[in-house]
């Protein structure tokens, strides 16, 4: 059987041994016998865009999402290599097919079975609704067959090997189709999956809880009886709800609390590599961010080490594409296009005829770091003689504003990464993609470049077809990647079991509280 092309071998090279340093924290609180019981009290971010994976728009809803729903395909946590999921296996019969056989025995929330009528019921949701953010990632299915009661068949429209691990992310989130139907737009707030807890509800902009499934599919779990996810903008007061005892998990900190997490003698941190990119997104679909020139000009215009120095306390990675160095398919000569050169982007910018400058209006966030990653930004881009006008708001209205209402010429925030390279590309570059705010096809070669990264049988086959990708996106500069940032997760010490995974996004699979959290 076919699982993947790349066998078993690390998805990122460089990643193993920061992730064997973390384990070896990690595992140690593992060697005591997990017990049941208790709730998990989490301080997030952010407020989730909605509880569909379907129709939700922002990469910081997985969080929430990981608890309600399994996936079809699941991902070792310090490879990104598939597993089997709520797909016990896969294989390709012939290369435009993709057959799945499902796990036996597996029920939605609501008491309906998981099975082959309800996958076909997803991916054709997700294919064909209108509300669909996740078509561009199912693109490549013409059509889902049903080839028995536990069984399904995708018909592809070409090879697609990237596609296992595009069913380990929101396409391969299974949603019970008779809540789906009788809910319609309301079970964005009202969801029903197979996952190992249940949706009991959801106050906006405070807090989203669940509870146990006793009925989860997977023998022994969950550990907890259940999840309180609140919502916490500021992960400094995150922090201290943490140090406090009000919360037991803080996610997402910065490098500059490491020090603060330290001190606090009933705390434990974890820290690793992740795939998660903070950039300025661009709305190339109209000026002045349709002149290459303009959109070169922002590229040597920022200085990503001082970047990094400024935000990151010089603890995170300078990006110069959408994936970082340790990746097997990063490209040097495409990373190297940028330079830090004020000069270079003010020549570019008098070529394209702003010889005083330009004015750029741009969408950020409110929260605290956002707000210093924009003053250096701002201060950077002045240099070479553009004028950034920040306007921020919370993430999910900002996200909406900029990449469904096209408003702004740029947005200051972050691609939270996923598990696959070619999912990354097609969600950001692609003619009909959520993330391309422009909806085009923003350079004539990308899309057949973008398919061919999927159509690879052999790692260096897709390593050859990304660096063309990598190559177009960085002549063409769709895009201003500034720096990765490493994952650091804080808990208190009642809390065992807790692994990083290599998407920087937790998961509480393995979790359990060494007597009741406070």
């Amino acid at each position: 059987m076919l699982v993947h092309p790349i066998g078993r071998r690390s998805l990122l090279a460089g990643a193993a041994g920061s992730f064997a340093a973390s384990a070896l924290v990690q595992g140690a609180a593992a060697q005591a016998t997990p017990k049941r019981g208790g709730i998990l009290r989490v301080a997030c971010p952010y407020n989730p865009s909605t509880l569909d994976p379907m129709t939700g728009s922002s990469g910081n809803d997985h969080i929430f999402l990981y608890t309600i729903y399994d996936t079809l395909i699941e991902w070792e946590y310090s490879t990104l290599m598939p597993k089997p999921g709520l797909a016990k296996a896969w294989s390709y019969p012939d290369p435009n097919t993709l057959l799945l056989d499902l796990q036996p025995g597996v029920m939605f929330h609501d008491g309906t079975p998981f099975d082959a009528q309800a996958v076909k019921f997803n991916l054709d949701r997700g294919r064909q609704d209108p509300t669909s953010n996740v078509k561009p990632d199912l693109g490549k299915v013409t059509e889902v067959v049903v080839t028995g009661p536990l069984q399904v068949a995708l018909k592809l429209s070409q090879p697609d090997t990237s596609l296992p691990l595009t069913l380990s992310d929101r396409a391969g989130m299974m949603v019970s189709p008779k809540a789906a139907q009788a809910l319609g737009r309301e079970h964005d707030r009202a969801p029903v999956g197979t996952g190992a807890w249940k949706f009991v509800s959801w106050q906006n902009n405070e807090k989203v809880t669940v509870t146990r499934n006793e009925g989860y599919w997977k023998p022994g779990r969950p550990y907890l009886d259940g999840i309180e996810l609140s919502v916490i903008n500021e992960v400094n007061t995150g922090l201290r709800s943490v140090i406090g005892g009000q919360n037991d998990f803080v996610f997402f900190l910065s490098p500059q609390q490491k020090a603060v997490v330290d001190r606090a003698k009933n705390l434990v941190s974890v820290s690793g590599p992740t795939l998660y990119c903070i950039q300025l997104y661009l709305n190339y679909g109209r000026k002045p961010l349709n002149d290459v020139r303009v959109r070169q000009a922002l590229n040597y215009a920022v200085d990503r080490e001082a970047f990094n120095k400024a935000t990151m306390a010089g603890l995170a990675e300078p990006a110069t594409l959408n994936i970082p160095s340790s990746h097997w398919a990063y490209d040097k000569v495409a990373a190297a296009r940028y330079p830090y050169d004020p000069d270079k982007a003010k020549a570019l910018l008098t070529e394209a005829g702003y010889k005083d400058g330009l004015d750029l209006d741009l969408q950020g966030t409110s929260d605290q770091r956002s707000v210093q990653r924009e003053e250096v930004l701002t201060e950077q881009l002045a240099k070479a003689g553009i004028r950034a006008h920040f306007t921020n708001g919370m993430i999910p209205a900002t996200t909406t504003k900029f990449f469904v209402d096209k408003q702004h010429d740029a947005y200051l925030s972050a691609w939270t990464g996923r598990p696959d390279p070619s999912l990354t590309y097609q969600l950001l570059f692609g003619k009909d993609a959520f993330y391309n705010t422009s909806r085009t096809d923003p350079v004539p070669d990308l899309a057949a470049a973008l398919q061919a990264t999927s159509a690879g049988q052999t790692l260096e086959e897709r390593k050859i077809a990304f660096a063309k990708v990598e190559q177009l996106v960085a002549d063409n500069a769709l895009i201003v990647p500034l720096v990765f940032q490493n994952a650091l997760d804080a808990y208190r010490t009642s809390v065992k079991g807790y692994r990083l995974n290599l998407l920087g996004k937790p998961k509480f699979e393995d979790v359990w509280l060494d007597g009741q959290s406070g």
